[in-house]
């Protein structure tokens, strides 16, 4: 039979443990619905934005100059040169299978690129995920940190992968996160970033831009570019959080289910203690 005052100890010990995963699973569920409000009210401008922008790339196809000083967007890198990849992980721990998630979806797409990639990285899990894997690292993002991202600092990391991109460093890019789709429910992406493509199914088009195309398209594209990677950010803080709040919550769960499994345990001891001592005092009572 377990030692009764280890059993004690140990209820104790279990109970702290639930008090904390507790409090981290309320604190994951406010910050949640922070992060779900902005994700949320982001979606409808960003879906329409981007809408706007693969439709006039189809006249941009047949007309690059129509593009100005983004006309270098849509089009293609040269295969020589890697693709160059954002991966973007969490700063923090204790969020169950998020970050291993991304990994794998990363290892599962860059595996036909037989090396040629580089990384863009995001969140310390991120960084240490590329060091375990040896992925090649051209930029580790270290001074951003994903709870505090304002829109400037996801602007600095879009122009950062479009002056590569330009400049010819890369033959393209591509975002590796995580899509928010609800609190339940939360999926790894890998999207393209670089060069802009025209939306699947849309004929070639011919709008009539006031003022003209280069000075529509050259304010445009850069915005749009520097939304990609804001909502990107968003939705993967959102799914980090919402991962964590159902980890802690687990957790919680199976600390109460340890936490009954000891006191019975100690229940069943302590019982049988004081019938061993029942049985000793009756003993020495009849030996009188």
């Amino acid at each position: 039979m377990a030692n009764i005052r280890d059993l004690r100890l140990r209820i104790t010990s279990v109970g702290n443990i639930q008090k904390i995963t507790r409090a981290m699973e309320m604190v994951a569920t406010t910050k949640l619905r922070r992060f779900q409000g902005r994700t949320v009210a982001a979606q409808p401008y960003s879906a329409e934005l981007e809408k706007l922008v693969r439709g006039l790339s189809g006249a941009v196809a047949s007309n690059p100059e129509a593009a100005g000083t983004s006309a270098d967007l849509f089009t293609q890198g040269s295969p020589d040169k890697p693709l160059g990849i954002l991966f973007v992980g969490s700063d923090k721990g204790l969020c169950g299978a998020y970050n291993a998630g991304i990994q794998r979806k990363l290892a599962e797409m860059v595996k036909p690129l037989n090396g040629n990639f580089t990384l863009y990285v995001l969140g310390r899990k991120a960084m240490a995920d590329a060091s375990r894997w040896d992925y090649p690292v051209e930029a580790y993002l270290d001074h951003i940190e994903g709870e505090k991202v304002t829109f400037g600092e996801a602007a600095s990391i879009a122009n950062l992968l479009v002056n590569d991109f330009k400049s010819g460093k890369l033959s393209g890019v591509a975002v590796c996160s995580t899509k928010f789709r609800s609190m339940a429910r939360y999926e790894p992406r890998f999207d393209p970033f670089l060069p802009i493509a025209p939306a699947e199914g849309e004929a070639e088009a011919e709008p009539i831009l006031e003022p003209s195309g280069p000075d529509v398209l050259g304010r445009l594209i850069p915005r749009y570019l520097e939304t990609c990677v804001y909502h990107a950010l968003l939705e993967a803080i959102t799914s980090e959080y919402a991962s964590r709040r159902f980890a802690m919550k687990n957790a919680t769960d199976a600390a109460g289910d340890m936490k009954k499994d000891i006191t019975r345990l100690y229940n069943r001891a302590r019982q049988a203690k004081i019938t061993q001592e029942i049985s000793e005092i009756v003993s020495g009572a009849e030996a009188l």
